[in-house]
């Protein structure tokens, strides 16, 4: 069934939702379910399924146990797209990384694997637990982390952009729809859906799928950069540039503010990260930026700008070595007063939202 849409952001109306039956742009995108507008101004193919599960939590090794009833968020994962290590560091015979060997070592908080963050909130049915971001070592990351803090469900997946590193995951998703519930919502902007259609074509119109194939059953919900609630967690869009001319979102909700991939921040958007107590914020290298993501350097300046209570960095490469880094910046809070460190794959940090 093909149903058009029109381009451009979609904006919030007064009914729950309506059916979309015409447009006056030729862009089409192709699915099997109807195509419908939410009040919170996202539009959403076909239903949206809301799954919850009561778990307990495994031990953790990095830090102390989290009550049942407190919500989290837990770093999925903090590198790279290739991640950390590399294998053409560890077979270089000139062994010329030390990050890259140390991250080879079982337990070592310089393995990374593609950023996300996965959000754990207590609901009176069960907990809830929305992800930022599956990318192409997301399985990898569930495999490590899933079973070690007893996460089963997967009730959302918000993406930040369409690069491999933050949807590459979107095919392994199969393994939730095939045998923990029906299906997982996507929420994500109308460019980053109109690439997926593309690279995940099979996921979106499943009318080609073979019969009995077990692909990932996807809803996708395309928001716009406004305001939008996931199991009644409001998130705010933070838009920002990840290189020249490409956008780019970070989320805040409750008082966290995430800007995983980011180049520039718009003057527009410093407003929405007022009063932020977690800043988790892009620090690729310890040098400088490169032309898609700050360095540290740069994303201590934005701190300092922002000035939040704490900050996280995410998304190091393997020139930052995660202890040589973090004692380092432990001096700023002396110094500065600055709350500064590195996060690293599978911290959990208890938040109030």
């Amino acid at each position: 069934m093909v149903v058009p849409i029109p381009f451009g952001i979609v904006r919030p109306i007064p009914s729950s939702w309506i059916q979309l039956t015409r447009t006056i742009n030729p862009l089409y995108l192709y699915t099997r379910a109807p195509l419908s507008i939410l009040r919170n101004g996202s539009t959403r193919f076909g239903s949206i399924f809301q799954a919850s599960l009561h778990s307990s939590y495994a031990s953790d090794p990095g830090r102390a146990q989290v009550s049942l009833d407190q919500s989290e968020i837990i770093f999925i994962g903090t590198g790279t797209s290739e991640g950390i290590p590399r294998v053409s560091c560890l077979t270089n015979p000139n062994k010329t990384c030390p990050v890259c060997f140390k991250a080879a070592e079982p337990g070592n908080r310089n393995k990374r694997l593609n950023t996300s963050l996965l959000i754990r909130l207590p609901r009176p049915l069960g907990e809830c637990n929305i992800l930022i971001d599956a990318g192409k070592f997301f399985y990898q990351s569930a495999l490590r982390w899933f079973p070690t803090y007893g996460i089963r469900t997967i009730d959302a997946v918000i993406i930040t952009h369409s690069h491999a590193d933050a949807i590459g995951g979107l095919d392994d998703l199969r393994d939730w729809t095939n045998n923990v519930q029906p299906s997982v919502p996507i929420y994500t902007t109308l460019r980053d859906f109109e690439v997926m259609n593309k690279t995940h074509y099979y996921l979106v119109d499943k009318s080609g799928v073979t019969p009995g194939a077990a692909v990932s059953d996807l809803q996708f919900n395309v928001i716009q950069e406004e305001p939008f609630s996931v199991n009644d967690l409001q998130f705010i869009p933070l838009p920002v540039w990840h290189g020249r001319g490409y956008r780019s979102l970070g989320f805040r909700f409750g008082n966290i503010c995430y800007i995983s991939d980011v180049s520039e921040i718009p003057e527009d958007t410093y407003p929405l990260l007022e009063n932020c107590e977690i800043l988790i914020m892009d620090a690729l290298r310890p040098d400088r930026s490169s032309s898609t993501h700050f360095g540290l350097p740069q994303a201590l300046e934005e701190v300092r700008k922002i000035r939040p209570k704490r900050t996280l960095f995410t998304g190091m490469m393997h020139l930052m070595d995660h202890d040589e880094v973090n004692s380092n910046l432990v001096k700023l809070k002396e110094t500065e007063g600055l709350d500064v460190q590195l996060s690293y794959d599978g911290l959990r940090v208890p938040v109030s939202l």
